[in-house]
Order: C-alpha cells, then sequence, then structure tokens
C-alpha cells in the first residue's frame, strides 16, 4: 500500500483522516474552504487557516478506470475505479480517491459499471485514507 506524502500545511488532513474525520482547510478570515491545503488564501490573501469538519457527502464528478500496467501495489487490483468527488457543502473542493462497496474493502469491490457520473456518495476511511461509498 502506498502512503501519502505530507507537508506542514496537508499534514491536519491526514491527521483528521486517521481520526475518521473529513476536515479542509478553510480562511479562518473569509471563510473561504480551499484544497489542497496552502499557506495563503487565493481569495483573500490571508494566512489564517481552520480546519472546517464536513458531513463528508458529494457526488462523482469525474472517474477513470485504469487497467495494467499500473504501478505494481495496485496492478493485482485492477481493473478499479478512481473517482473525482465533488464535496456537497464545498462544491468547489473536489476530491480523488476510491469507490469501494464498503470501508476497507478492496479496491475491485465495486464493479467499475456502477460508477456513474452524479451518483451521490459519501466518505468512509480505511487505514487513514478516505475512501467512498454509493449513499
Amino acid at each position: 500500500m502506498l502512503t501519502p506524502v505530507t507537508d506542514s500545511d496537508g499534514a491536519p488532513f491526514w491527521r483528521y483522516a486517521a481520526q475518521g474525520e473529513l476536515r479542509v482547510q478553510s480562511c479562518a478570515d473569509c471563510h473561504e474552504p480551499r484544497f489542497p491545503p496552502r499557506p495563503c488564501c487565493p481569495h483573500c490573501q490571508s494566512f489564517g487557516t481552520e480546519w472546517r469538519q464536513l458531513s463528508g457527502h458529494g457526488r462523482i464528478w469525474s472517474y477513470v478506470v485504469p487497467h495494467p500496467p499500473l504501478l505494481p501495489d495496485y496492478a493485482a487490483q485492477a481493473p478499479y475505479n478512481v473517482v473525482l468527488v465533488e464535496l456537497a457543502e464545498a462544491p468547489r473542493i473536489r476530491l480523488v480517491g476510491n469507490l469501494v462497496s464498503s470501508a476497507g474493502a478492496p479496491l475491485d469491490s465495486l464493479d467499475p459499471g456502477r460508477v456513474r457520473i452524479g451518483a451521490r456518495v459519501h466518505v468512509v476511511f480505511s487505514d487513514g485514507l478516505p475512501q467512498w461509498v454509493l449513499s
């Protein structure tokens, strides 16, 4: 399994995910959510930040189904899906992940034919990684 590479701006995202919480960085001044995390707000240029918890509900904005050849850690599970999820409470934020049958299920646990743009999903966590399941 590959693990995320963290930096000081993004580390809180992964700490919250390890606790089973979906939080995104927001500006402490104008309250605009932003992802990926960064030191300065692109809207008002403030350096103040806060981490806002979200419901974890969204919809599939786009997806792809990779086929071999792939990174060796993933080739055995191919074909599987990679989804881009638009968050319900922050529609300008889209998170990449996998649509699975349940938390911790293998990447190939859901038939790729069931993935649809616009499908409602919600976040689940497995080993600190956000995944998505159909709502």
